[in-house]
């Protein structure tokens, strides 16, 4: 087992910067995900690890061993790519073996490895059949086999769910996760989709444009992200954003967007108070604006009305698309709602959990 280092890392790609400083510590045995948009660097940040880029500047650890010139081969890793990458000619048992026959391991240790693993996955009646006889979800369990007969200090695990629809997805997600737990190894994982890094990590990595925009767990970044970045990619539906002006009435604060005027509870107008008469970017997500007619009770709620655009009925909830002047948000409300396309709704806000940003930097205020 092991912990990573990466210590002031770059990389580059003669004027194209993919990873700027990425300066993180993973503990051993934790699931940390990096996260982001297609060509934040996340891919990238992994392939440096796994030895399969050269580094521009920094170190790289894997506990205490400095790896930068270390062969991919002798790193202690494993690692799981988005394409199966099995031999077609051989079957399951032969795909999970061939690695560890390579490295001349002995027979009776293969077969107790490539077992063990068939039953932590449920795969050992899939050992005798060749790729092109599996499913989807049966090649990765393969695919996730193969790393694990290695008995690898580290895992890197690169976006190896987004060939599996979307139910195979949930349940393979699962599985990883009890992996993990069963395993008590370090788990590096890269996903452009939030919800299985919100569903998976222990911590969570955010990246833009290779630079790290927040490092912590799923919870913290959902609650107290960082920059207006972070506020929304994490969550779905994303965030609602509004530029508001803070200003002062009688002694409180309010946030007023030219359409509404909310009132900001005690703790956020005291960090809000140095913004009066300034702009700013007011967040709320959809889960914290309510249909008033079914509002849950013991919130700080501040009415706005506003145009109902779109309806869409989720089952439990349903997303509404609404419209203040030009503006368009959304709300996650009851499904009893009223809400019709065209007519003017009474919502709330529920202001314990709205976020406010500097305009000019995009960070939170606090």
């Amino acid at each position: 087992m092991a912990s990573i280092t990466y210590e002031h890392v770059w990389k580059r790609f003669g004027d194209v910067i993919a990873v700027q400083d990425l300066d993180i510590f993973i503990e051993d045995k934790e699931f940390l995900v990096f996260v982001g948009p297609s060509g934040c660097g996340k891919s990238t940040s992994l392939r440096l690890l796994a030895g399969l880029e050269e580094i521009t500047e920094g170190k790289i650890y894997i506990g205490d061993r400095l790896v930068n010139d270390v062969p991919p081969k002798d790193r202690n890793i494993a690692m799981v790519f988005q394409s199966y990458a099995l031999y077609p000619h051989m079957s399951v048992y032969d795909n999970m073996a061939f690695g560890l026959r390579l490295r001349k391991t002995p027979k009776a240790e293969i077969d107790r490895r490539v077992k063990e693993a068939a039953a932590i996955l449920g795969i050992e009646n899939l050992l005798d059949r060749k790729p092109k006889q599996l499913s989807g979800g049966q090649r990765q369990r393969v695919a996730l086999g193969r790393a694990i007969v290695r008995e690898p200090a580290v895992f890197l695990m690169d976006e190896p769910l987004s060939n599996l629809d979307a139910k195979l997805r949930v349940q393979t997600r699962a599985e990883i996760s009890k992996l993990h737990q069963r395993l008590e190894t370090t788990f590096i994982y890269v996903t452009h989709d939030q919800t299985e890094a919100m569903t998976m990590g222990t911590r969570i990595c955010v990246l833009k444009d290779g630079i790290v925009q927040q490092v912590d767990t799923p919870q913290n970044l959902y609650e107290r992200p960082d920059n207006v970045f972070v506020a929304g990619f994490i969550g779905s539906p994303a965030m609602n954003f509004f530029d508001v002006t803070v200003v002062e009435q009688d002694g409180d604060l309010y946030v007023d967007g030219g359409t509404f005027r909310l009132k900001l509870p005690p703790e956020k107008a005291q960090a809000a108070r140095p913004y009066v008469g300034k702009q700013v970017v007011f967040g709320a997500r959809p889960e914290d604006i309510h249909d008033r007619e079914f509002s849950p009770p013991g919130i700080r709620a501040e009415p706005l009305t506003a145009t109902v655009d779109v309806t869409e009925l989720m089952g439990k909830e349903v997303y509404v698309y609404l419209l203040t002047g030009k503006k368009q948000f959304i709300a996650i409300t009851d499904p009893r709602t009223r809400a019709r396309v065209g007519r003017e709704i009474d919502v709330v806000v529920n202001m314990d959990n709205i976020h406010l940003f500097d305009r000019d930097t995009e960070r939170a205020i606090r």
